[in-house]
This record gives structure tokens, C-alpha cells and sequence, in this order.
């Protein structure tokens, strides 16, 4: 696997210590790049060690919440609602145009805690909103592939 810098790989190396300890069987590494899969529920997220700046690096949690909804006005407002009161993160919609919900923290300082809260936090609200997105604006949670 190939580090943009140093922080990068620092910061992969506890990452993937962190998440087999706090997520144990659901963990899966990435073979190519630094990412690792958690599976819980009617959703997964993908956590991203990505360099970021010069020398430092970030951890992104990013959930694909629905694929294929019907994007309308009313869906992206109230997406962009659920925003401004969601305390971990916020929604977005991806190149492929479907509904993902991220959180990412500063990586050389992030703590085991704090790991655990931010994915925890991911995984929460995907779960949480799919079943009434795809309700109200159709298009199909990840547990139903």
C-alpha cells in the first residue's frame, strides 16, 4: 500500500489497530488503499485515511446512505434541514448522485474516542434516515444489494 506522507501512514497504522479493537469481525482492511469497511445494520461505512496539506492527514467516516432516490427539491431540503441540526457530520450526494452522510476528523491528533464516536456517529444516522429517504423518494438502502 502507497502513503501520500508520513502522517498518512501514522495515522493508518492506529486507525486500523482502533477499528479491529472496536469493531472487531465487521472490519475489513482495504487491499489497495487505506480504507477499511464496518458493515452494522442496514448500512456500512467506509473510513478513509486520506493525506491532507503538506504533511498531515484526515480520517473520513462516509456512509452511502441511499442509492438511486429521486433527487427533488423537497428530498435536497430536507437533507440540507437534517444538516443543520445533525451534531457529526452531513449529507451530500456523491458523483453517482446518491445520498452519502460523511464526518471527518483531523487525523495526527484523533484518539481511539474519538474514532469511535465519528464512525459510530456514520453508521447511526445512515441507518437511521435510509428507511424513510427511500419511503418518501424511493431508491434502495445498501443492505439491499
Amino acid at each position: 500500500m502507497e502513503f501520500k506522507n508520513d502522517a498518512q501512514k501514522e495515522t493508518y497504522e492506529k486507525v486500523a489497530k482502533w477499528l479491529t479493537e472496536i469493531f472487531g469481525e465487521f472490519v475489513n482492511k482495504g487491499e489497495k488503499s487505506p480504507t477499511f469497511r464496518i458493515v452494522m445494520g442496514s448500512s456500512y461505512v467506509v473510513v478513509m485515511v486520506m493525506d491532507w496539506a503538506k504533511d498531515e492527514a484526515v480520517i473520513c467516516s462516509r456512509a452511502t446512505v441511499v442509492q438511486g432516490a429521486q433527487l427533488t427539491p423537497e428530498l435536497m431540503k430536507y437533507l440540507l434541514e437534517h444538516n443543520s441540526s445533525t451534531v457529526y457530520g452531513a449529507f451530500g450526494i456523491d458523483d453517482d448522485g446518491d445520498i452519502t452522510f460523511d464526518h471527518t476528523i483531523y487525523g495526527p491528533t484523533c484518539d481511539k474516542e474519538e474514532l469511535r464516536h465519528s464512525v459510530r456517529a456514520v453508521l447511526h444516522t445512515a441507518d437511521k434516515f435510509d428507511d424513510e429517504i427511500v419511503s418518501r423518494w424511493g431508491g434502495k438502502r445498501m443492505s439491499d444489494d
